[in-house]
């Protein structure tokens, strides 16, 4: 089994920082890759940043590209996500995901998902 757990959301002003944390339980973390989801009210489920099993390959989403960065630390079994230059359309309940495969799709099929924790962004 494996339990994710995000924390590090909030209220932040447009042109912002964050940085979102995810820790995880389990004997394998450090073999999973990792994601983070987001999901706005109404909208569906979107991937917005994805990190292989080591750390040494990296996916965003166009339209965090250059103002988010995924990280990892499997020593603590720790996922992060920096959030620079944030705009009110980031506003949404952010997941942690991992996935039992190396190099997974990064799509909704993720193996194991946290509850999320809520970022919003004001104009």
């Amino acid at each position: 089994q494996v339990q994710l757990e995000e924390s590090g959301g909030g209220l932040v002003q447009a042109g912002g920082s964050l940085k979102l944390s995810c820790a995880a339980s389990g004997r394998s973390f450090s073999s999973y890759a990792m994601g983070w989801f987001r999901q706005a009210p109404g909208k569906e489920r979107e991937f917005v940043a994805g990190i292989s099993w080591n750390g040494g390959i990296t996916y965003y989403s166009d339209s965090v590209k250059g103002r988010f960065t995924i990280s990892r630390n499997n020593a603590k079994k720790t996922v992060f996500l920096q959030m620079n230059s944030l705009k009110p359309e980031d506003t949404a309940s952010y997941y942690c995901a991992a996935d039992e495969r190396p190099f997974p799709p990064f799509s909704g099929g993720m193996d194991y998902w946290g509850k999320g924790t809520l970022v919003t962004v004001s104009s």
